[in-house]
Order: C-alpha cells, then structure tokens, then sequence
C-alpha cells in the first residue's frame, strides 16, 4: 500500500519499523521515533485514566520534545 502511494522504500522500512516497534520504549532512535511514543503516552494517558503520580513519572523520564513536554503539562496540569 505504502509503495503504491509513492513511499520511497527507506521510508516504508522507517515506517514498518516505527509501526511494529510503537510499544517499545528504549532505544528510541529519532525525533520521529520520539513523538510516536510521546503521542502514544498523551492517548493513554487520557483513555486509561492514568492517576497524576504515573503521569508525573513518566513524563520526567520519557517526554523529550519541548511540544510534548508543554501539551503533556497542558492537558495533565503537569509542573
């Protein structure tokens, strides 16, 4: 599908590594890699109901991105 819209193939190898590797949080290995598991985080954070401490933790040692950092604070009232 990815070919047939175009995707070089180096693209379609990042994409169908970021896809498979999605829940995977070490060895992150590029600022896109970085905003999937952020982006991840921020849904879960909102669908599961996480509780203000486990947000806290895991923003101090996951969020890198200074717009992640500031819609996590957004949305959570994270300091």
């Amino acid at each position: 599908m990815l070919k047939t819209c175009g995707f070089s193939e180096a693209q379609i190898e990042r994409i169908s590594y970021l896809v498979g590797h999605h829940h995977t949080y070490t060895d992150i290995d590029g600022i896109d890699y970085q905003i999937l598991i952020e982006s991840d985080y921020l849904v879960n954070f909102y669908e599961d109901n996480y509780n203000e401490e486990t947000i806290q933790h895991i923003y101090q040692k996951i969020f890198k991105t200074e717009t992640g950092k500031d819609i996590c604070r957004t949305m959570f009232a994270i300091k």
